[in-house]
């Protein structure tokens, strides 16, 4: 997927949590941190409950030398997993979370 070809449909009818997880990816991958976090944020707002979007936050965050934001992100990461269920999701930014504390 292209960066700008996503960037094309933020603010469509076609703008979700995936998109912006999906873009936030290929931006953290080329260095665009703060963009990342932008749209990693926004697919949170999108949906709260979405473990992936929170665990990749994290790890923009804490790429970005924002430890504590990584730690907030995880946290509220892990509760969402356990709410849903999603044990894998809730182990790993688990380990994460011991890592830079």
């Amino acid at each position: 997927m292209n960066i700008d070809t996503l960037l094309k449909l933020v603010g469509t009818e076609r703008d979700n949590a995936m998109l912006r997880l999906t873009l936030a990816r290929l931006l953290a991958a080329n260095d665009q941190l703060e963009q990342a976090e932008t749209h990693l944020e926004a697919a949170v707002g999108m949906e709260r409950n979405y473990t992936a979007a929170w665990k990749e936050l994290g790890k923009v965050r804490q790429q970005n030398g924002d430890s504590s934001g990584a730690a907030q992100a995880w946290q509220e990461g892990i509760r969402q997993a356990r709410a849903n269920g999603d044990k894998q999701a809730e182990k790993e930014m688990t380990v994460f979370l011991k890592r830079i504390t």
